[in-house]
């Protein structure tokens, strides 16, 4: 917003009045003010030697308050004293003098007050006023010449580079302080006071305003010397929002003295000699610090300076506000060889008038503390310069975990460690969940990058000293934390391999004192026997899921699942057997044991019974179990041992008999092969099957004709193969034929062949 134009010299009639609190005027009788008192009532008249001093070069000045950022100031060119005197117009010139009659601190009269309430209208004087003021008469003026002003369109729009700032005062109402933010402006100066008898009406607004919004801000006071005296205006000052703290977003107090913008307060240097406006600043600086602990830093320009001080070299150890329209600051007021701030535009682009801080913003932040910055609190504002979480919610806060420091922004927070440096976690799922596990008191520790994102299907990442948390839309935030689980993950190739991103924490308490943590594809199981494996979503993972995971008979996974086998199979072992795929048989598991033992004997799938068709089945006769195969079954009780049978006729006239139920019982051996003419046999517990190519498979159950056939010779004897089943009748005759002849059996005769 604009503000009102200051016109030249003015007069009017007065009234005694006294600008009270908030902007309001406030009439008072005229008996009731007392004389102002004298310059020396409070500071010396006596010149101070600064004030007097003709060197021509200035010292640099000492900032304990601020080394920081004095380390780092940029030089600019200074006047001394000896180059500036003869430029300078006498502050009692009667051209430049509209009030002869006030000389240095005096009562207003009432005429004299009614017409300063006239002329401050409802702000009042700001910084910058006065230069304004003063250059507005024309080529007479004493400062025609003297001001390289940019054009109003490039001031509403050029800004130098480095950290943006606005100083505003009643004359601005409404800000909208989070556009000014947004624009770049981090830090305000909102003018709070002026002389002994006004305050801001937008004082609270402004200050607050612009601090909510994320701003460093500090208030100034607009200086009327020949008023009242430098200590009563800093005691009003601080009385009504001057004061100072040391919180991170508090800038200095700051007195903005310039050229007298009000004709009833007489010429441009308040009709004050330099001596007597060098102890009238010295009065209000030393106040101030007794008040406040803080050097009040100075507003003013270099000619002004020069004209109303003497080109005084007193000050340099206070922080220089210099205001300069032009496109460089310029040529700086005696005894100070860098400014802190430049007043580079009245006009834009930034609300009010337009500032650059002299630095970086971790120098900006030293200087609000007045001290120098932590390793912590430089290194998180060194990278908020940029606001990457948008503006601050506080400032920063040291002592947590390791001695950390960290950071409240609108977007998220910047966390500091000696190990880690400062990383930002911005508002999101990702910090949402740190967060939610305790933050830097967690497994997760500090963060050690940034938030990264554009991985496989949008998804994100932010590394920590624990672990890292992984998002993606289909998963949400997960922790994974550093360990054995996500070594195999990577190993997988993290979120990009089978697995994919997790889709929950890892999870420990597990059989044994194991842990998994789950993914969108599978799982990862970990135990300190087995380490930690992958087992990934399909049929395989689904029969060991069935039988109840590391609760169940296989235990732990040992090994990751393996393709490529014959046929296309594929295999996963476990601590207590494996599951076998392929697409011809599905997943079937076999337990460690004899069953297993014997399978593995044969080659497993490789062998003659091929891969698994079912799961190990107990509960047979005699406790026995047997598991199916593509090409037979293995069998298995205490007393026989595990015996396989392969498909074919021995073991379909096994299964005819009534497999273990039957006659035959369990195998008692494997089907054994390379007898006469091509023949084969199995063992059972209740006798054998015999099987040729010209016979087929005929059993011969124990007893008296398998026995005489023992003793004939077997197959090799003149009986030769059976041809058929031992057959009984009725009456207790039986019989079996073979090859060359037929063995009978009765109870009187025993075993005749015939």
């Amino acid at each position: 917003m604009r503000r009102r134009q200051i016109m030249p010299v003015l007069t009017a009639a007065c009234a005694a009045v006294v600008v009270g609190v908030m902007g309001s005027l406030i009439t008072t009788p005229s008996a009731t003010a007392s004389p102002l008192p004298s310059p020396t009532a409070t500071a010396s008249s006596t010149p101070s030697p600064a004030a007097t001093n003709q060197t021509t070069t200035s010292k640099a000045p000492t900032l304990p308050a601020q080394p920081e950022f004095a380390a780092t100031a940029i030089a600019a060119p200074t006047a001394t004293a000896t180059q500036t005197a003869a430029a300078a117009p006498s502050p009692t010139d009667a051209a430049t003098n509209p009030n002869a009659d006030r000389s240095g601190i005096m009562p207003l009269s009432p005429a004299d007050a009614a017409a300063l309430e006239a002329e401050m209208g409802q702000g009042g004087g700001y910084m910058g006023v006065g230069t304004r003021a003063a250059s507005e008469p024309g080529p007479e003026s004493p400062l025609s010449g003297r001001t390289t002003l940019l054009s109003t369109e490039a001031l509403s729009t050029w800004k130098p580079e480095g950290i943006q700032g606005v100083d505003v005062s009643g004359w601005q109402t409404g800000i909208d302080w989070d556009a000014q933010f947004n624009q770049g402006a981090r830090f305000a100066y909102v003018k709070a006071t002026e002389s002994t008898t006004y305050t801001n009406d937008e004082f609270s607004s402004q200050y607050s305003g612009s601090r909510n919004a994320g701003m460093i801000r500090g208030a100034y006071h607009f200086a009327t010397p020949s008023t009242s005296s430098g200590a009563d205006q800093a005691r009003y000052f601080v009385a009504h929002g001057g004061g100072w703290s040391a919180d991170g977003m508090t800038l200095p107090p700051l007195l903005d003295i310039e050229y007298n913008p009000y004709s009833t307060l007489g010429n441009l240097c308040f009709n004050m000699s330099p001596s007597q406006m060098v102890n009238w600043v010295r009065d209000f600086s030393n106040t101030m610090v007794a008040l406040t602990g803080r050097k009040p830093a100075i507003y003013t320009t270099t000619d002004w300076w020069r004209t109303c001080t003497g080109n005084s070299g007193s000050f340099a150890d206070h922080p220089l506000h210099l205001a300069s329209y032009s496109t460089s600051p310029g040529v700086l007021p005696n005894g100070w060889t860098f400014y802190s701030i430049w007043q580079y535009s009245p006009d834009g682009p930034y609300v009010g008038d337009s500032n650059v801080w002299n630095g970086t913003y971790a120098n900006l932040k030293a200087f609000a503390y007045g001290r120098s910055l932590g390793a912590g609190e430089g290194a998180i504002s060194t990278l908020a310069e940029d606001m990457p979480l948008g503006a601050p919610l506080g400032t920063v806060v040291c002592g947590i975990k390791d001695n950390g420091c960290y950071q409240s922004f609108r977007n998220g927070e910047i966390l500091w460690s000696s190990s880690t440096g400062a990383r930002t976690t911005r508002a999101g799922a990702i910090r949402s969940l740190y967060r939610l596990v305790g933050a830097e008191n967690s497994s997760l520790g500090y963060p050690g990058s940034g938030e990264q994102c554009g991985l496989k299907a949008g998804g994100c990442y932010q590394m920590f000293q624990g672990g890292a948390i992984m998002w993606s839309p289909q998963t949400g935030a997960q922790v994974s934390r550093y360990g054995a689980i996500r070594n195999a993950w990577a190993a997988s190739n993290f979120e990009n391999g089978v697995l994919g991103y997790p889709s929950s924490g890892e999870i420990c308490g597990l059989k044994n004192n194991g842990c998994y943590q789950a993914y969108q594809n599978g799982a990862i199981h970990w135990s300190a026997d087995t380490g930690a494996r992958p087992t990934r979503n399909g049929a395989i993972r689904s029969v060991w899921a069935s039988i109840g995971y590391e609760t169940g008979v296989l235990g732990y996974p040992t090994g990751t699942e393996t393709c490529g086998l014959k046929d296309g199979g594929c295999v996963q072992s476990f601590e207590n057997g494996q599951v076998h795929w392929t697409a011809a048989t599905g997943a079937n598991l076999t337990r460690g044991g004899a069953i297993r033992s014997l399978w593995l004997s044969t080659r497993s799938e490789e062998g003659v019974l091929g891969y698994p068709t079912g799961t190990e089945t107990c509960g047979l006769k005699d406790g026995g179990c047997y598991q199916s195969f593509q090409n037979g079954q293995i069998h298995w009780t205490a007393k026989t041992g595990a015996q396989l049978t392969r498909n074919g006729a021995i073991r379909n006239v096994w299964a005819g008999t009534g497999y273990q139920d039957g006659g035959l019982g369990f195998p008692t051996g494997i089907e054994t092969c390379g007898l006469k003419d091509g023949g084969c046999y199995q063992s059972f517990q209740g006798g054998q099957i015999h099987w040729s190519p010209a016979t087929g498979a005929h059993p011969t159950r124990a007893g008296a004709i398998s026995s005489y056939w023992a003793q004939s010779g077997w197959e090799n004897g003149p009986l030769g193969y059976p041809t058929g089943t031992e057959t009984c009748k009725l009456g207790g005759e039986c019989y079996q034929l073979f090859q060359n002849g037929t063995l009978k059996w009765t109870p009187i005769n025993g075993v005749t062949r015939s």
